[in-house]
């Protein structure tokens, strides 16, 4: 490596860690003025611009993109991936199993590829509030692949129908323990878990604190939030999740308790086994569902989703995160009311169209304005897992094997972040964390991937992408780099460094890039000579060099 790539991580790392202190009229469906603003809105709408995204966008304008990759399916399901690699292990081996890496290397090869982009970023925003993690050893990996599927499956749909398939797939049951959760009988002392009950309201619907239509928080007469729900309305809502198990084609007690299992019950909807389920009066969120002599528990949990779902908060709450996901930390209040007044009504009188609300989210005018972007708390922290797919993107890098060997990188001396493996149902980071004693804080912001940035963090994601930027990244059976590329663009550019660089800017960072630091590319690059000899090499390592400048840049990592 030259050694501009060797030097620069301690510099980048200081610069890194400083870092911690309704669709508006005037944006719609109009085409972006120059490809730096089609580069901005792909950072925001998938993971990172492209030179055939960027002519893609500018001929047929934001709207109409958008509706484009609504209607694109994705090129294969991530089940499907998953028993296509289990059958290949088997060939050589009949016991194979599967591992949490052949979900990444799925993962990988979708998102790098995939042409249905936007559903592939919705997909990783989805799970970061819909958490299952393959960290918990009971979550199975074909399980997994489904579980993603169905968040990428219903998108664009409507919430009322995302909430349901959530609730019911068997990793959210197994995840956050309710498959296989029993009515409550006073004569042991057992009452139903209440793990589902509480964090499907805490963090996959009506959030903690009642909310404004615009997701300020509502007070009381001395300035206190007030709550959204009470300890007794997760006990009455616990008493719905009762009764639900593993799907089989002929029900029992055997199999409620996750015996005789079916081959897909892993993948398959949950199923009632009414004989679980609680039949007493159940009160929650100012319902009630009476008692019965006869369990209904799908007819219970309908009520109890309907309620959830109808809740003024659910617009402002799930809004909010989804505008942190894809465009900025902290948008302001109107922002937030926008796109809940259109998660509330479409325009047609329907609520929870997540494709109107994702629409909302892009086109609106705090995310389209350049002017706006330039605000000094405007933006997000990119997550570690978007960085990599955005240089594997913007560079054209393929896979060797053909399978995307990228394993594990959630070690915080790598990315510190793997897909669908977060540590707890929490995720990597709360939509509400504000690093403490940081000037972030201090103007009562908030800034959530920070809750993964660290010392170690910060020296890991230089590291790996410094390694990665060089030779590429996974290993392949012959031990060499699987994902890679040969940068043929660029290099063809580098022998001009004020080309090369503005190419870097507009891909990496839709053409943002400082004056102050783009001198300082420029510079570091001028300074490996291309010697008549050997120029091959030399163009290459300015190549790279412009590349990791730019990424272990404080610049490049807050999204604007």
């Amino acid at each position: 490596m030259p050694r501009g790539l060797r030097w620069l991580g301690v510099a980048a790392a200081l610069a890194l860690a400083a870092c911690s202190g309704a669709r508006d009229a005037g944006f719609g469906s109009g085409a972006p003025a120059s490809p730096a603003e089609a580069a901005r809105f792909l950072n925001q709408a998938s993971y990172g611009a492209t030179d055939a995204t960027i002519s893609q966008v500018r001929s047929s304008g934001y709207a109409t993109w958008i509706d484009q990759q609504m209607v694109m399916a994705p090129p294969q399901s991530h089940q499907a991936d998953l028993d296509a690699r289990l059958a290949a292990l088997r060939v050589t081996n009949p016991t194979a199993s599967l591992n949490a890496n052949d979900f990444y290397y799925s993962y990988w090869e979708q998102a790098v590829t995939g042409p249905d982009q936007l559903r592939q970023r919705m997909k990783l925003a989805l799970s970061e509030i819909f958490v299952v993690s393959l960290t918990d050893a009971n979550v199975d990996i074909r399980g997994a692949g489904s579980y993603y599927d169905m968040l990428g499956a219903n998108a664009f749909g409507n919430f009322r129908t995302l909430l349901e398939q959530v609730t019911l797939h068997p990793m959210m049951g197994v995840y956050l323990t309710w498959l296989g959760n029993q009515k409550e009988d006073p004569a042991t002392g057992r009452n139903p878990d209440e793990n589902y009950a509480r964090e499907v309201m805490q963090l996959m619907t009506i959030g903690l604190h009642q909310l404004n239509p615009d997701g300020t928080v509502k007070t009381d007469g001395s300035g206190r939030p007030l709550p959204t729900y009470t300890a007794d309305d997760i006990s009455g809502l616990a008493k719905v999740f009762t009764g639900y198990s593993y799907y089989s084609p002929t029900p029992s007690n055997t199999t409620f308790r996750g015996g005789s299992r079916n081959a897909d019950a892993t993948v398959r909807a949950m199923i009632p086994y009414p004989a679980f389920h609680s039949t007493s009066a159940k009160s929650f969120l100012g319902r009630t569902i009476p008692a019965s002599a006869t369990a209904d528990p799908a007819g219970d949990l309908r009520i109890a989703l309907d309620t959830l779902f109808n809740h003024p908060n659910v617009g402002p709450f799930i809004g909010r995160q989804l505008i942190q996901r894809l465009v900025t930390s902290n948008p302001s209040p109107a922002y937030v009311g926008r796109v809940a007044a259109v998660f509330n009504n479409n325009g047609a009188g329907v609520r929870g169209d997540m494709a109107a609300v994702v629409r909302a989210i892009l086109l609106d005018s705090e995310a389209r304005s350049a002017g706006t972007a330039a605000g000094l708390n405007y933006g997000k922290v990119r997550e570690p897992v978007v960085r990599m797919a955005n240089w594997a993107r913007a560079f054209n890098a393929t896979s060797a094997s053909g399978d995307w060997l990228i394993t594990s990188t959630s070690a915080n001396t790598s990315l510190g972040q793997s897909p669908l493996t977060s540590p707890s149902v929490f995720n990597f980071f709360r939509p509400g964390y504000s690093p403490p004693n940081s000037r972030i804080g201090a103007a009562g912001l908030v800034a959530p991937e920070f809750q993964i940035v660290d010392e170690v963090t910060v020296a890991g994601y230089l590291n790996t992408m410094q390694t990665t930027i060089d030779a590429g990244i996974g290993t392949t059976v012959a031990g060499a780099r699987d994902v890679r590329t040969t940068y043929a663009t660029e290099t063809a550019l580098a022998a001009d460094a004020n080309a090369l660089v503005d190419r870097v800017n507009l891909l990496l960072m839709n053409g943002s890039m400082s004056s102050r630091l783009r001198g300082r590319i420029v510079e570091s690059v001028n300074a490996i000579t291309v010697p008549p000899t050997n120029a091959a090499t030399a163009l290459a390592n300015r190549t790279k060099l412009a590349i990791y400048m730019t990424m272990a840049s404080s610049e490049y990592l807050v999204q604007r």
